[in-house]
């Protein structure tokens, strides 16, 4: 049975968690891999629509157990009130599995977030201020906090007390704001325990014994390719690996035991914060495919940039995972329009480029090239097999799987959990 990767081909947005939902009824095992509480999906059950910060997708489906792995940072009081919100609307979240050694996002976390966010002024990255960032730090540079932390006071206590001997150094004289008490933060963090003790596992042997028994484990990416911070639009961009090679150190899992990597992709291109964006569209056309597409962060509730759709970025996906499969999302905002541009190309310095620049300062230069497919005008959100889209959208679909460079085996055709068509079977 498989091991799958499922994450965005782009920067983020892409609909992960539709494909999610689509395809708990038949996995053991969802798994978030990397991000925290700044990653957003959306899945419609039903008449019911659930927005999901930290908690994997697969929570919203029976007999499925969701996991957060140890590549993820944790604000446990955005997961207690997530857990909180959907055991209110009758959802079973007894489940859930938490790493003991996934990092906590601390008060401290956030607060330097927001004041390093604001110093920077028109240089700010467009972080969701949230204080993923400064806990990524901490983790690299070693005085982090994990969540098996909370469950010994003493070492929690040595631990804060060490983080903040120089956090409060920068509060104070870099930024001009209160030092932050170690108690006070000591006292908010045990407050934690008892909630969460219940949830914390050793995840990595549970997924790997999941694995040799033959049952079907999922990854689940947050934001995308293009928000890595190693492959990604350095420097606007996350501060972990949503790329398929965070599966498995967010995870404990080995690179032989992942059959399938699944990349999601928008019929068009959005992205959140600072950053190029080739195929921007500042024009009437952009703040259509906004309205209609409801482009707005289910996270951040920021307005989302639009734009068309970019082979070039789609390649680039299809190369550093390793893809062997699409997921198409949102073909439907697509209908109306007579004519569809698709950037299939950048023209750089005069020269035409076929592949995503590895030099920051040519991609900040790059123009797209569009070729421009017919569109269509017939209502698709009914359609239940290929066949049975227009004509149009058939080739549409068609000719982003070339220029793409992996099938597409699944296409959403609106937002519900059965408004989708599966070409070929992920499983």
């Amino acid at each position: 049975m498989p091991a799958l990767v499922l994450l965005g081909a782009q920067w983020g947005d892409e609909g992960k968690g539709k494909a999610t939902d689509l395809l708990g009824g038949s996995v053991d095992y969802v798994v978030r891999y990397q991000g925290g509480n700044n990653a957003g999906h959306t899945v419609v059950v039903g008449d019911q629509k659930y927005a999901l910060h930290l908690l994997p997708s697969g929570i919203l489906s029976p007999g499925c157990t969701p996991v957060i792995g140890n590549g993820v940072v944790v604000d446990p009081s955005v997961l207690l009130s997530e857990l909180s919100g959907l055991d209110e609307r009758g959802v079973d979240t007894s489940k859930l599995l938490i790493s003991g050694n996934a990092h906590l996002i601390t008060p401290y976390h956030t607060t330097l977030d927001k004041v390093s966010e604001r110093f920077l002024g028109k240089r700010k990255i467009g972080t969701t201020g949230r204080g993923i960032g400064p806990a990524y730090a901490d983790k690299i540079n070693r005085v982090g906090i994990r969540v098996q932390d909370l469950f010994d006071e003493s070492i929690l206590r040595q631990k804060v007390e060490a983080a903040l001997d120089h956090k409060n150094q920068v509060l104070a004289k870099l930024y001009n704001r209160r030092a932050i008490a170690v108690d006070q933060v000591v006292e908010e963090l045990l407050g934690y325990a008892d909630p969460l003790r219940g949830y914390v596992a050793d995840t990595t042997l549970l997924l790997n014994n999941a694995i040799d028994q033959g049952q079907v484990v999922l990854f689940e990416g947050g934001q995308g390719t293009l928000l890595d911070v190693d492959h990604g639009t350095y420097p606007f961009v996350t501060s972990s690996n949503p790329t398929a090679g965070g599966a498995c150190t967010g995870t404990g899992v080995g690179p032989t035991k992942i059959n399938r990597v699944i990349g999601i992709l928008k019929a068009y291109t959005t992205r959140v914060g600072a950053g190029p964006f080739p195929t921007e569209l500042l024009d009437e056309d952009g703040e259509k495919l906004r309205t209609i597409g409801g482009e707005r962060g289910v996270t951040t509730g920021r307005d989302r940039r639009c734009g068309w759709f970019d082979a070039v970025i789609a390649r680039y996906a299809t190369r550093v995972n390793g893809l062997t499969d699409f997921f198409l999302t949102k073909l439907d905002v697509l209908t109306g329009w007579e004519r569809i541009p698709v950037c299939v190309a950048y023209e750089i310095d005069g020269k035409r480029v076929e592949e995503l620049p590895y030099s920051q300062t040519d991609f900040h230069h790059a123009k797209p090239i569009y070729e421009t497919l017919p569109g269509w005008s017939e209502d698709i959100t009914q359609a239940k097999t290929f066949d049975e889209l227009p004509k149009n959208a058939q080739k549409y679909v068609q000719a982003l799987e070339e220029m793409s460079g992996a099938p597409i085996s699944a296409i959403g055709v609106g937002p519900g959990r059965d408004e989708t068509i599966q070409i070929k079977s992920f499983l």
